[in-house]
């Protein structure tokens, strides 16, 4: 008895605990429905309804557990190149380089226009003094004020070339943010690559323990009956401790490289990654038909590195003709509105006055600055030009490289998938023939290991080969139109 009244203590505290506080009406309601379908008195139906308690606060935590997964976003490649573009700090940096170009030719500009000032100024005499005709030589206070319009240039043009050069920086401010979008979707491709390989060396190490796990129960099933010897469950154990121990260190190496995937994408929050079905050939492009040299000439053409070089060359060139401007006389005009106030008045006051004035400045001699100033733009220059060869010369390398590289891990993965598929047969049929006593326990563990090799061996292929694609991308310099395509 006392045992039915805990249970019905205990379930009531778990109806309060759940729903509140039940009415009376609705708990008696509840007691005459359970008896008239039971047949046996409420105080009797206790483990009925811890039993449904119980269910229902397994379904409770179960909806807790899915609200909790349901945080954990899942990212494509395409989704982190979106996060990328958006909220990297590299390429704000890089944004921010090309507002300051673009305050580079407002400066620029503002030189081309007059300017126009005021002033005033306010003076104050100890004394006042008189001519000796009683006239006013200097009076006790003056006031002058006016507007200035004025405007200087080059007879060379400088301004106009410095206005040119700064257009052309903001032109090449945006190739250098393009260069350095398609280096962070890169980086943002890698850290990917090697979170999904981790992902599968993760799987790879779970199906070998348990592989492992069921040789190990086997061993143990034949060392009982006699058909092995003790040493072949001690083999198994120690096998499967090490691939226990495989399991923590890629179990380790997965949340490393989520978590570089998360500080290079930008994303917050727990996440899980997603691949397409047909991954093996998802990031590359059939390159087969296509040479080496069309592969170069497409990157001549394309590579934002390149462009921005090419405006930097037309650069170095207008800086060589803003310096040799220095040799130019200068030209200035001003137009003058003034007005002059003094107390008291002089006879000879000029209270307003408008006037306009050319001026022409011409510098003969100043010590060999301006043959120096040239003689180092044109040093500038020459190192431009040969900045841009050296670099069209490296693309072409990088170029010609990513080309061989995707064709070799093209060639490796087809083999490996190929090994994957025989060691997997091979651990199969050895599997069989330990179960019928033909396979010893060696030869089970070979197996196991070459079908372990094989399988992590084809997920390092099949992921090198479309990060080789990509950066076959990246070196003909077409990555980020096709990130931005794959993203619409």
């Amino acid at each position: 008895m006392s045992h039915e009244l805990s249970a019905i203590k205990s379930q009531k505290s778990g109806y309060k605990m759940l729903y509140g506080t039940i009415p009376s009406f609705l708990r008696k309601q509840e007691s005459r429905e359970t008896e008239a379908k039971s047949g046996f008195p409420l105080k009797n139906c206790g483990n009925d309804r811890n039993r449904r308690n119980a269910f229902l606060f397994i379904i409770f935590f179960s909806m807790i557990l899915f609200a909790n997964y349901a945080h954990a976003v899942e990212y494509g490649l395409e989704d982190l190149y979106k996060l990328a573009l958006e909220g990297s700090e590299r390429i704000k940096i890089s944004e921010e380089d090309v507002y300051i170009a673009g305050t580079g030719k407002d400066k620029a500009k503002s030189v081309l226009l007059p300017k126009l000032s005021a002033f005033w100024n306010y003076t104050k005499y100890t004394e006042q003094k008189l001519s000796s005709s009683g006239s006013v030589i200097q009076p006790e206070d003056s006031t002058y004020w006016g507007l200035r319009l004025d405007q200087s240039v080059s007879l060379s043009g400088r301004e106009v070339t410095a206005f040119n050069m700064s257009k052309e920086n903001i032109e090449k401010s945006r190739y250098d943010l393009h260069s350095v979008k398609e280096d962070y979707l890169l980086s943002v491709s890698s850290a990917y690559y090697e979170a999904l390989r981790a992902k599968k060396a993760l799987e790879i190490a779970r199906s070998n323990v348990e592989r492992l796990t069921k040789h190990r129960d086997a061993s143990a099933v034949r060392v009982k009956v006699g058909e092995a010897t003790k040493t072949t469950l001690l083999r198994a154990e120690a096998e499967l401790s090490g691939a226990q121990s495989e399991e923590i260190r890629a179990r380790n190496g997965l949340q490393v490289a989520m978590a570089v995937l998360a500080r290079v994408a930008g994303i917050e929050g727990a996440y899980d990654l997603k691949e397409a079905t047909d991954s093996s050939r998802y990031a590359a492009d059939d390159k087969g038909a296509e040479t080496i040299e069309s592969l170069k000439q497409a990157a001549f053409s394309e590579r934002a590195e390149l462009k921005s070089l090419e405006l930097q060359k037309k650069i170095g060139e207008g800086q060589v003709r803003y310096t040799q401007g220095l040799y130019w006389p200068t030209l200035s005009v001003e137009g003058v509105y003034s007005r002059k106030n003094e107390d008291p008045k002089s006879a000879f006051l000029n209270k307003e006055s408008v006037y306009g004035g050319i001026k022409l400045n011409f510098a003969f001699f100043e010590g060999g600055l301006r043959r120096a100033e040239v003689r180092e733009a044109e040093s500038r220059q020459r190192q431009i030009r040969l900045v841009y060869e050296d670099r069209k010369k490296s693309i072409a390398i990088e170029v010609e490289n990513a080309y061989l590289e995707l064709i070799t891990q093209k060639g490796i993965m087809e083999k490996f998938e190929a090994q994957a598929l025989y060691a997997g047969d091979n651990y199969k049929a050895v599997s069989k023939q330990f179960e019928y006593g033909i396979a010893n326990s060696l030869d089970v563990m070979d197996a196991n290991t070459l079908l372990v090799t094989a399988e992590r061996q084809l997920a390092d292929s099949k992921y090198n080969y479309q990060l080789s694609a990509l950066r076959l991308k990246k070196a003909t310099g077409v990555l980020l139109k096709t990130a931005v395509n794959q993203i619409k």
